[in-house]
């Protein structure tokens, strides 16, 4: 059962926010557009939200399907579950989807939310058609890590001033010029809000990152990465050659092991290739998606 509610002020969005009530929580959402289900998963980060990361490409995608942009706990829009922001999404898309009656969907998924995809694509295969992931996955086998935009997040978490925020977003890209006033102070307002930033803390304060990298180090159950062959859906890899958030080199894995995956790479473009690389991005992703198998 789902409901309309206000939008906040911050997101810029013209199209009405909905909620719902899952098994797992109350999440909200946007719906636009008819015809078969995409669920938009959005990444991490200071004042990200699923909006943000999808509106400008939503137009190109609600000429053929129905588009689902999730907001995930914790980040500004739906309320805060508690606990680790980047666990709790895991346990999302399942109930979300059965609370809107969806048996499956095409999901595409940026940087954070394409690892929620590859999960969900794990554990519940049967409600998965096609998998498009932004950056995010896999993990390092060249760079070092943790990365210069991972760095920069954590600097701005443990002391979140104005300028360690355009820092961050000045990673986030190959072309600055798209780290506008309106960009920034957009991002302002939603990451130095008091729950938004808590929970930011407990993903990205040093403290803690460095407790979930010891976590996973230690752990009897595979990393990740390491789970990727189980994938059975297409899967479309997507990433900007200059990320500098979550390096090319991260792809290799993903790209080999996953059975049925391709690597689109785009120039001169950063994390954000949805924004960055919006015009091809919107051309190879939807060919995707539309492909006769």
């Amino acid at each position: 059962m789902s409901h309309t509610a206000a939008v906040p002020s911050t997101s810029g969005a013209a199209e009405t926010l909905r909620e719902t009530s899952t098994s797992a929580g109350t999440l909200r959402y946007y719906d636009i557009g008819q015809g078969p289900v995409v669920l938009f998963l959005h990444g991490s980060g200071p004042g990200v939200t699923g909006w943000r990361n999808f509106r400008g490409v939503l137009p190109a995608f609600t000429e053929h399907f129905r588009c689902l942009v999730l907001e995930f706990p914790g980040f500004g829009v739906s309320d805060d579950w508690g606990g680790h922001p980047m666990v709790t999404a895991q346990g999302t898309v399942t109930p979300f989807l059965d609370a809107l009656d969806i048996e499956r969907a095409h999901i595409v998924g940026n940087s954070m939310g394409g690892g929620v995809g590859v999960n969900t694509a794990i554990t519940a295969p049967d409600r998965v058609d096609r998998l498009v992931t932004i950056g995010g996955i896999g993990t390092n086998v060249f760079s070092p890590g943790p990365s210069e935009g991972i760095r920069l997040l954590q600097e701005f978490t443990e002391d979140p001033t104005r300028q360690r925020l355009v820092d961050w977003l000045n990673s986030m890209v190959f072309d600055q010029a798209l780290v506008t006033e309106e960009l920034i102070e957009e991002r302002w307002a939603l990451a130095t809000d008091p729950e938004t930033l808590a929970a930011s803390r407990r993903m990205y304060g040093k403290a803690a990152f460095a407790a979930m990298m010891t976590a996973m180090a230690s752990s009897e159950a595979p990393l990740p990465w390491a789970r990727m062959h189980k994938v059975a859906a297409p899967t479309l890899l997507t990433w900007g050659r200059d990320d500098r958030v979550s390096p090319l080199d991260m792809a290799l894995i993903p790209m080999r092991t996953i059975p049925s995956a391709e690597l689109h790479v785009f120039p001169r473009c950063g994390h954000w290739a949805m924004i960055e690389a919006k015009a091809a991005f919107e051309s190879v992703v939807t060919a995707f998606l539309r492909r006769v198998a």
